[in-house]
C-alpha cells in the first residue's frame, strides 16, 4: 500500500518527496495553485533526516524494486480488506508496467484504488524507486478523491519530488534494523510521515498469510500528533497488515496476493 504512505489509505491522502542518499509527501491545493518549479536532473535533496545521506544522484538508483519487504514486480497485485471506524473498505494495489521519470530517476508506477460500499473513493498512482542499497524511495504521487458519480472532488496529496520544495523519503530500508528511523516524505506542513523499525520477528496473521518473522514498523506524522500506526511486512510479499494503535481505529489486512 501507499503507503501507500505510507499511513493507512482512507484517513488522509499522503504527499511525497525524494530524499538524501540512502532512505526515507503535499497539499492538493498547493499543487493546483502554485506554479510548479522546473525539475532538472542533478542532486536529489533528501528529507530523510539525520543519519542518512543528504543528496542522491539518478545514477544511485537501479531499475528494479526488489527489496524483499516491498517487492514491486510489474503485474503483481494485492487485495486488502479493512475498516475505517465502522465503515468497511477495500484497497487494491497493482504494480503497472509503466514508469515515470522524476528528477532523472525512472520510478515504478503503482496504481492504488480504495473502494467504500463498492464505489471508488480514492484513486492514486504512487511513484517508487530503489537505490543500489535496496532502500525504496517514495518520489511522489498523483491522487484524487471521487464523489459517488465518479467526479474528482480533490487532488490533495498529489506531489512530485523537486516541485514546490517537496523532497523524497525512504519508504522502507534496504537493511532494516530495530531502532532505525527516517522520514518517508517531506513537504513542510503537508507531508511529514516518519517510520521506525520496532521488530524484525513480529507475529502477524491475516487471511492470506501467517508469519512469525514479519517486519513491524511504527508510522507517525507531527501533523497528526494523536495518531500512531503499525505496519507489518512479510518477505517476498510486502505489506500484509496496517493498524492504528493510537487514535481513531483503522485496519487493513491482506486477503490475496498475486505475484507478477
Amino acid at each position: 500500500m501507499n503507503s501507500r504512505n505510507h499511513s493507512i489509505r482512507g484517513r488522509a491522502i499522503l504527499a511525497l518527496g525524494i530524499a538524501s542518499a540512502l532512505i526515507g509527501g503535499g497539499s492538493a491545493t498547493a499543487a493546483a495553485t502554485t506554479p510548479a518549479a522546473p525539475q532538472t536532473p542533478g542532486p536529489i535533496k533528501s528529507g530523510a533526516g539525520p543519519g542518512w545521506p543528504a543528496t542522491l544522484s539518478p545514477s544511485d538508483f537501479v531499475r528494479r524494486v526488489d527489496n524483499p519487504y516491498f517487492p514491486l514486480k510489474p503485474g503483481s497485485r494485492w487485495h486488502y480488506k479493512g475498516a475505517k471506524g465502522h465503515t468497511k473498505m477495500v484497497d487494491d494495489m497493482r504494480v503497472t508496467h509503466r514508469t515515470k521519470r522524476i528528477l532523472g530517476v525512472k520510478a515504478t508506477v503503482v496504481h492504488d484504488v480504495v473502494r467504500v460500499h463498492g464505489r471508488r473513493e480514492e484513486v492514486t498512482n504512487d511513484f517508487y524507486a530503489q537505490d543500489r542499497h535496496r532502500n525504496v524511495w517514495y518520489l511522489g504521487e498523483a491522487t484524487k478523491e471521487l464523489d459517488r458519480h465518479g467526479n474528482t472532488t480533490s487532488t490533495e496529496g498529489s506531489f512530485k519530488a523537486g516541485v514546490n520544495g517537496a523532497r523524497a523519503g525512504v519508504l522502507i530500508s534496504g537493511h532494516p534494523k530495530v531502532g532505525q528511523s527516517a522520514r518517508q516524505e517531506f513537504l513542510k506542513g503537508q507531508a511529514e510521515d516518519h517510520f521506525k523499525v520496532l521488530d524484525l520477528n513480529a507475529s502477524v496473521s491475516v487471511p492470506f498469510v501467517s508469519s512469525h518473522h514479519a517486519l513491524r514498523t511504527k508510522e507517525w506524522t507531527p501533523l497528526e500528533p494523536g495518531v500512531i500506526d503499525n505496519k507489518y511486512y512479510v518477505r517476498g510479499i510486502g505489506t500484509v497488515r496496517e493498524v492504528t494503535v493510537k487514535g481513531p481505529r483503522e485496519v487493513l489486512r491482506l486477503v490475496s496476493f498475486h505475484k507478477g
